[in-house]
């Protein structure tokens, strides 16, 4: 009897992660992944195929897909076919596929039905109010600053950014500011809420759902912004530390606000979510917040989540499709991962004039001792590696303890340039939970 083929959709290096895992079961003979990248089929011990012939936005072309490879499940990974509805075509055409549905997966897609929903359910979430008028909303804005200057204020497009549609405001000039970037955004920042901002500790908590039952994956921290200690530009994620010394201790009542009660609304509203569900969360006073629900895994969490799993991973999608979640188990090692992004110098921003260019080190960098790197904007033509987006590769390093995985991840990411000195990456990643891990050897 022949192994399965699994297809999955999407292009970034949590694509690349995600095969991997699908690579690491005896079930899985063939993998495809679409529309992908150059990076994901080098190196492989299965076939994997690289096939860029989709549109993320379009199910019908991911169906295609599907029928001409022949394959047994499809894993839709990536946030824009989910929110198209790939799942629900998928299905209807007798194809299993992995993902929510599109209109629970509005819990990502549509910022305002999200806190409607968390406010319903009474899921803790910061105080908001949404708008589709800027002038109203510098009003409001302007008020609140003028009950009190000395706040925070995130302005948040409706729609999906690629993790870019949140912008922070000390202000009322920035306020106003991050009011006219929303029309930057297009149809997805057409409606847009302007948020309390919450000060904390931010994290990630991720669990698999079959829609009544879900089990739970290790926790993670990521880093949003582009430059140091969170400064600049909001990004797709710069770095990632998992598990959170942070958010480990906080468990239980993540599990119960962020999860069972997302969980069983979505049941009480008549939707039944399953797949992956991620929550971005923050620590105000000891307690977990909720900043968003996102509907697939994170990227770049999945690098360092998802890499620790020992079950096979065949076995956890197959318990959610066929709503058996809790005949599972989910078996993680005990190692710590650090995940650095590198990115082409000049994103979030304009970084044309790195598109082409040649990236080094890569090999050497991968042969390293408990160093993993997956791809995400990278062109491979005549046994060369060249830059071909924005965030181009993820590095993680594992170890017994954050320290030492922090120390593998730089020490990789230390040997890969991009011609021209035109490389970027964060150099602070995990550094809390460093100091955390420090101050308890001391």
């Amino acid at each position: 009897m022949s192994g399965l083929t699994v297809m999955i959709v999407g292009s970034g290096a949590r694509e690349h992660a995600i095969s991997c895992a699908y690579e690491k079961s005896s079930q899985v003979e063939r993998i495809i992944v679409t529309p992908g990248n150059d990076f994901i089929a080098f190196n492989r011990e299965k076939e994997v195929i690289v096939d860029p012939a989709c549109n993320l936005t379009l199910p019908q072309t991911i169906f295609q897909q599907a029928k001409k490879h022949n394959v047994d499940l499809v894993d839709v990974a990536q946030d824009d076919p989910i929110a198209a509805g790939t799942v629900d075509f998928l299905l209807s055409k007798g194809i299993d596929a992995f993902g929510p549905e599109k209109e629970p997966a509005r819990i990502e897609s549509d910022k305002k039905w999200a806190r409607d929903f968390m406010e319903r359910h009474e899921i803790p979430s910061p105080g908001f109010k949404y708008f589709d008028d800027n002038m109203e909303a510098k009003a409001y804005v302007r008020n609140l600053f003028d009950l009190k200057k000395d706040r925070v204020l995130y302005v948040k497009a409706s729609g999906l950014c690629s993790g870019k549609g949140a912008l922070k405001a000390t202000s009322i000039n920035e306020a106003v500011a991050a009011i006219d970037k929303m029309h930057d955004f297009g149809k997805a920042g057409k409606v847009f809420l302007v948020e309390e901002g919450l000060v904390g500790e931010e994290f990630s908590y991720y669990a698999v759902t079959d829609g009544e039952n879900f089990k739970v994956f290790r926790s993670a921290q990521d880093n949003k912004t582009v430059f140091n200690f969170d400064q600049g530009d909001q990004t797709g994620g710069m770095g990632v530390v998992s598990p959170s010394l942070a958010a480990e201790p906080l468990k239980k009542d993540i599990h119960y606000h962020m999860l069972s009660k997302m969980i069983s609304g979505m049941a009480k509203d008549g939707l039944a979510y399953t797949g992956i569900i991620y929550v971005g969360g923050i620590i105000v006073n000891g307690s977990p917040v909720n900043i968003e629900y996102n509907a697939r895994w994170g990227d770049p969490e999945c690098q360092a989540v998802l890499t620790g799993v020992q079950t096979d991973y065949v076995d956890i999608v197959r318990a959610s499709l066929e709503q058996n979640i809790e005949s599972i188990t989910i078996e993680q090692d005990e190692k710590t991962r650090v995940c650095v992004v590198g990115a082409s110098r000049g994103y979030p921003g304009d970084y044309s004039n790195v598109k082409g260019k040649r990236i080094f080190g890569l090999i050497e960098a991968m042969n390293m001792p408990g160093v993993k790197i997956f791809g995400a904007g990278i062109k491979f033509d005549s046994g060369k590696f060249y830059a071909n987006g924005g965030r181009l590769f993820s590095v993680v390093g594992e170890g017994n303890d954050v320290a030492e995985a922090r120390e593998r991840a730089y020490a990789a990411i230390s040997h890969i340039s991009i011609e021209g000195n035109n490389l970027h990456y964060r150099t602070d990643i995990g550094w809390r939970d460093v100091e955390r891990f420090r101050s308890k050897q001391a």
